[in-house]
């Protein structure tokens, strides 16, 4: 069995509708499909949910979606009875703009709407290229806390509801990104969570595999746009692509990688606009280990350094620190540590999965009990590869390369997988290009 999922760039014209439902057709194997809400709609219903937005900018951004769904209708075969659908769901959306309490709660459903608008059409179009799939409501299955705009997904109740509405031999076509908690309100995974519900999916399934097509062809030695000559990694082990995805790889999601190892779940990436290229295979083990497989950036980081002279031999310092940070919700990245001061990173970007907001009230209690100074605008580079803590003749060369950089912090040794450092986000870019020309052959 192979669960497929389609980002929103492989359903956001009618083309790349046809193009994905193609890829679907073409393996029948192919019984659990999951996609997102059309590409720019999410971004869309986001700016929609602002306080302050004018009546004005309400109907511009509610035209957006209705011209680029509506651009996808006319050219069905079951046109008049998708349009229908599509005005009732444009006019439940109307009427939630219309309540007053604007919570987190009420963005959630808010920004259902994208998946729901999408696979409304899509279904339709699976059938007309001979694919038989019932439509499914992600949020029978997908069960979560109520932790609303990052919902934690309960895995017990996913696999019971799986095994409720997920019957063995029929096709089926469902949401990511979204869920329901214990009492029915609609839920979301956070941004980017329509990679994560699909490998929660596959797990629950038990899939063979689980296929992410996007608009790139695989994973990549580096992001493409920055380096030229970045190129497609055929093979890369779970370890390296769980790693490349945390520290700033664009193409899959941080969680996605968990239900797959967990479930024995085979990954692949590859573009759903040029199917015929194999992508990229993520496994548990590789034919080739290079030392260096990869290397990622991750901007706007943050760098927080609390200094203490309670620290000096002293026990229990580390634990009220990091007690603080869980009481606030602050997840840390690296972690360096002297005997009176203690460096973190915290990943302040605007989009990341996992956003840390250092507010006031963190900065007023950790300085009770020490100095603290943030550093902002720096960024995170990471070198993906295997047994970098065991292998001679990285670090020289490493240190050697960086010597007209300022590098703030390093961190090697924890992960046989990376080895991180932190730089100036301006010289970030120029960096990476150095980096990939020097230690990655294509």
């Amino acid at each position: 069995m192979i669960v497929s999922k389609f980002g929103g760039t492989s359903v956001g014209t009618f083309e790349a509708m046809q193009r994905s439902a193609s890829i679907a057709a073409s393996d029948p194997d192919r019984k659990l499909i999951v996609i997102s809400a059309t590409s720019g709609t999410t971004n869309d219903l986001v700016a929609l949910s602002a306080d302050d937005l004018s009546s004005t900018k309400r109907e511009e951004l509610l035209g957006n979606i209705e011209e680029r769904h509506m651009d996808i209708i006319k050219q069905c075969k079951e046109r008049e009875k998708l349009e229908k659908s599509f005005q009732e769901q444009l006019s439940e959306l109307r009427d939630h703009l219309d309540f007053s309490g604007r919570d987190k709660k009420w963005k959630d459903t808010l920004y259902a709407f994208g998946e729901l608008m999408s696979t409304k059409i899509f279904v339709e179009v699976l059938k007309e290229n001979g694919v038989d799939a019932q439509w499914l409501d992600a949020r029978e299955v997908m069960k979560t806390d109520s932790t609303f705009g990052n919902a934690e997904p309960i895995w017990d109740s996913i696999q019971q509801q799986a095994e409720v509405h997920i019957k063995r031999g029929q096709a089926y076509l469902t949401q990511g990104f979204i869920g329901s908690d214990v009492f029915g309100n609609t839920t979301t995974l956070g941004r980017g969570g329509s990679d994560f519900s699909a490998s929660l999916f596959a797990e629950a399934v038990d899939a063979d595999t689980l296929e992410i097509w996007t608009d790139v062809a695989g994973v990549y030695t580096t992001d493409p746009r920055i380096v030229e000559e970045a190129f497609p990694i055929k093979e890369i082990s779970f370890d390296e692509a769980a790693e490349l995805s945390v520290f700033g790889g664009k193409v899959l999601h941080p969680a996605t990688l968990k239900p797959a190892i967990r479930g024995g779940v085979n990954v692949r990436v590859a573009s759903s606009s040029d199917p015929d290229n194999p992508g990229t295979y993520i496994v548990k083990e590789t034919d080739e280990k290079p030392v260096i497989r990869a290397i990622s950036l991750r901007k706007e980081q943050t760098l927080l350094t609390v200094n203490s002279l309670e620290m000096l031999h002293q026990y229990g310092f580390l634990a009220h620190l990091f007690k603080v940070l869980a009481e606030h919700k602050i997840s840390v990245d690296l972690v360096s540590t002297s005997e009176v001061s203690v460096a973190l990173t915290l990943d302040t970007a605007v989009n990341a999965a996992n956003k840390v907001d250092l507010t006031d009230d963190v900065l007023e209690e950790l300085g009770r009990f020490a100095e603290v100074q943030v550093e902002e605008d720096l960024a995170l580079i990471a070198l993906i590869g295997n047994d970098l803590q065991k292998t001679s003749g990285i670090g020289g060369p490493l240190l050697t390369s960086m010597e007209d950089y300022n590098v703030r912090l390093v961190c090697h040794g924890a992960s046989p997988n990376n080895l991180c450092f932190l730089v100036n986000q301006d010289e970030a870019e120029e960096i990476v290009r150095m980096l990939h020309g020097k230690f990655i052959k294509g």
